[in-house]
């Protein structure tokens, strides 16, 4: 499938390059927004400038990661249902949630997140920080568990299109909402931050791993606990929903 995918990617390479200019260029601009920002301010809840750009980073990083490797996959579902192209992934001889998942990677998006990576480097030694190796691999596996959090999350709202057909409409929406999570969780306050902290857990996604990573002298077993629970929450209710959806699958001959 990767093979596929990188094919499929260099065919077109003026698109594929686009891709990742358009990417950069938005990213840009939010490392724009803070130092326009932090013109006028020292910190924002406690959080300095080199702080919030590693977050900004590390959302990069794990949201580039959710793309390349699922968005695509899971923005498709929606038509596969509606198609009855479906029929084919229930055919395959492997899981259905998995093959409708995986079916493509976004190439560019990983070369993007690379430029999260440098951001990430670039701010730790703005902020005269050097990561201990357990720091480094709390930041690894909160990277992951976030990814976990995004993918779980948006198949959930792209299985509803059993019951809507254009649940395109709840996607973009997700992926609108995801951006939040590159600010620090101290701006927010009252519903909205338990809500997309523990119902929705968009805000702790990229907030936890920045914390492990460059606030040593604050423990992050709690935030990674947190994390790791949101991340086993989600998927196992994803995983449920998914088979409840599948008995409800007329497929495409019906």
């Amino acid at each position: 499938m990767i093979r596929n995918s990188l094919i499929r990617e260099m065919s077109f390479k003026a698109n594929f390059t686009l891709w990742m200019v358009v990417e950069f260029l938005w990213f840009a601009g939010q490392i724009i927004f803070f130092e326009v920002l932090y013109a006028h301010v020292d910190s924002i809840g406690g959080w300095s400038k080199w702080e919030c750009v590693l977050l900004v980073g590390t959302h990069q990083i794990t949201s580039q990661l959710f793309q390349a490797f699922f968005y695509v996959n899971v923005a498709e579902l929606p038509d596969l249902i509606r198609t009855g192209r479906l029929d084919l992934m229930l055919l395959l001889p492997v899981d259905p949630q998995f093959a409708v998942s995986t079916r493509k990677f976004g190439m560019d998006n990983l070369v993007n997140a690379l430029v999260g990576v440098a951001i990430v480097l670039f701010s730790l030694a703005k902020l005269q920080v050097v990561p201990q190796a357990h720091q480094i691999a709390l930041y690894v596996v909160g990277l992951g568990l976030g990814v976990c959090i995004h993918y779980a999350i948006l198949f959930t709202l792209a299985t509803m299109a059993f019951w809507v057909m254009r649940a395109q409409g709840l996607i973009y929406g997700y992926y609108n909402v995801f951006n939040i999570a590159r600010y620090p969780d101290a701006v927010f306050r009252g519903a909205f931050k338990f809500i997309f902290s523990f119902i929705v857990p968009v805000i702790i996604v990229a907030n936890v791993p920045t914390r492990a990573l460059a606030r040593a002298l604050e423990s992050p077993w709690a935030g990674l606990a947190q994390l790791a629970g949101a991340a086993l929450c989600t998927l196992l209710a994803t995983r449920a929903f998914w088979h409840f959806a599948l008995r409800r699958y007329a497929s495409a001959s019906s």
